[in-house]
């Protein structure tokens, strides 16, 4: 007779058993917990959410899961390429305005250092559920600490992906105005409604972002985020051809034509006129290599934010064909490094262009030279596709861990799972449309979700759940790991204190509207 599902959710990664003693021993003891009504903290209720919430089988030698309901199926490159979309996001628009205000070197050690740092906490996370057989974030969080670390878990997963949503749907708010605006050669003072980011932003949440959302599961958004990387793709080779475009001291628009003249009545005060456009200084025309104001203290939140692909990782590796610790481990090594590559190149070449003239949203400083530019268009409108195809992505880790959270008990249905994608896109939308600034967003959620995401996290669970008679808490790994947690909260601690100081002394004019 073949076991229930509920009987096969978790086996543990014995030593010195065969794997069908293993099974029998397995089965029998859960078989007896079903019957007793107890749940010891092997598996958080494994029938719960089964269309967003599935666990997975460690064979003996804890290297080739199986999976309970279904057989990975994903290739190493689609592998690649899923998890690199998931770190992709709209934090490289605000990477040469990081490297404005640290210099390249400083800039270029930063990247790389939490680039490593990133494939280290993947190998945390991967080590761990390799050791009980859990592909979700939450239910790791569960197994270290309880209902703590499952509720710790699912809050900095929600607030994390809330974070990148709000910023990716302000993309929208500020640049599908200004892109129609250039194609219609519209006048700012109309009032027509489909100039109003708010509106808008209302308008492609509820025709675009929603019924993606409404999927029951994210692999049918494959093509999408496909599509939504290479769109990004585009955005990097624009960058880079409009450095070779633009000269430096480079002269900002000012036609007569109404569109511009809010702006030049702005920079005429601080800019000299030159045949008839805005002339910026040429002193600022040269690279810096070390550079450290107060702005500085927002480029470790947004490349932490910017490297932020966790909730993800899991469940890429359960739809893993033929998955194993070591090959999951390459495909994150190799999707980091691509997507490391692709945001020191548009920060580079962005700043080159500008730079210390680089606005906190590098698509808008395009815009004072040339808002009808037919490429920086073509550009705006690939960006604003890549963020509106990505937002239904990063909705779905949220939307499960509000179920994991609130409804631990309960098997899908389609009313609870509509309802939370409405509610949070309404929320959301509201935040957009009140929130300062995309800068904001990102320093804010980045100070704090994300060092707990890619740092503590990952480092607190690996010493509880590794057992001590496999590795004492002396032992050099779980050294390293404590280390790995401190140096999160350090972090944490310093972005935090240097943004409210930014804040506090009035020197916020990163936080300025665009």
């Amino acid at each position: 007779m073949e076991p229930s599902r509920s009987e096969m959710s978790i086996l543990p990664n014995g030593k010195g058993q065969d794997l069908g003693e293993e099974m029998c021993v397995s089965m029998k003891t859960m078989m007896e917990e079903e019957q007793n009504g107890a749940h010891h903290g092997r598996f958080d209720d494994p029938d719960s959410t089964i269309a967003e919430n599935i666990e997975f089988l460690p064979n003996s030698e804890g290297k080739k899961p199986r999976f309970t309901d279904f057989e990975g199926k994903t290739s190493f490159g689609m592998s690649v390429f899923n998890l690199g979309n998931a770190i992709m996001g709209s934090g490289i628009l605000g990477l040469a305005y990081a490297m404005a205000n640290t210099g390249i070197l400083l800039f270029l050690f930063l990247l790389t250092a939490v680039a490593g740092l990133s494939c280290y906490s993947i190998h945390l996370l991967l080590k761990s559920s390799g050791i009980v057989g859990i592909r979700s974030y939450e239910q790791l969080g569960f197994r270290a600490f309880g209902i703590t670390g499952k509720m710790a878990a699912g809050i900095a997963i929600t607030l994390q992906n809330i974070g990148a949503m709000s910023s990716y749907l302000y993309i929208v708010k500020s640049e599908f105005p200004l892109v129609l605006q250039a194609f219609l050669k519209a006048d700012t003072s109309s009032g027509e409604w489909y100039l109003n980011g708010n509106y808008l932003v209302v308008l492609v949440s509820l025709s675009v972002i929603l019924p993606l959302a409404l999927m029951k599961q994210l692999g049918y958004l494959g093509y999408t985020s496909g599509f939504s990387l290479s769109c990004m793709v585009f955005f990097l080779s624009a960058v880079i051809y409009k450095k070779f475009q633009i000269l430096c001291p480079f002269e900002e628009f000012s036609s007569n034509s109404t569109l511009a003249q809010a702006h030049v009545a702005n920079v005429t005060v601080n800019h000299g006129y030159h045949n008839g456009h805005v002339m910026v200084d040429d002193s600022n025309c040269s690279p810096q290599m070390f550079t450290i104001n107060t702005h500085t203290a927002y480029t470790i939140p947004i490349l932490a934010f910017a490297f932020v692909c966790h909730p993800e990782v899991l469940p890429i590796y359960t739809e893993l064909r033929n998955p194993t610790q070591r090959k999951m481990q390459h495909i994150s090594n190799i999707s980091i490094l691509i997507m490391y590559t692709m945001y020191f190149l548009a920060a580079l070449f962005g700043y080159l262009t500008f730079y210390t003239n680089v606005e906190a949203e590098l698509l808008h400083t395009y815009s004072r030279i040339d808002p009808y530019d037919t490429l920086i268009l073509c550009v705006r409108l690939a960006v604003l596709t890549a963020v509106t195809l990505t937002v239904p992505i990063v909705l779905f880790p949220v939307r499960r861990a509000i179920q994991e959270m609130m409804f631990p008990n309960k098997t899908f249905n389609w009313i609870r799972h509509v309802a939370i994608a409405v509610i949070l896109l309404t929320f959301i939308n509201i935040l957009v449309i009140f929130a300062p600034n995309i800068l904001g967003i990102f320093g804010i959620i980045g100070a704090t979700s994300a060092p707990c995401l890619i740092f503590i996290f990952p480092a607190v669970f690996y010493i509880r759940i590794v057992p001590k008679d496999k590795e004492p808490m002396r032992s050099t790994p779980k050294i390293f790991a404590a280390c790995f947690a401190g140096l999160g909260m350090l972090f944490m601690i310093m972005s935090l204190s240097f943004i409210i100081i930014d804040w506090t002394t009035g020197s916020s004019s990163a936080l300025g509207g665009h």
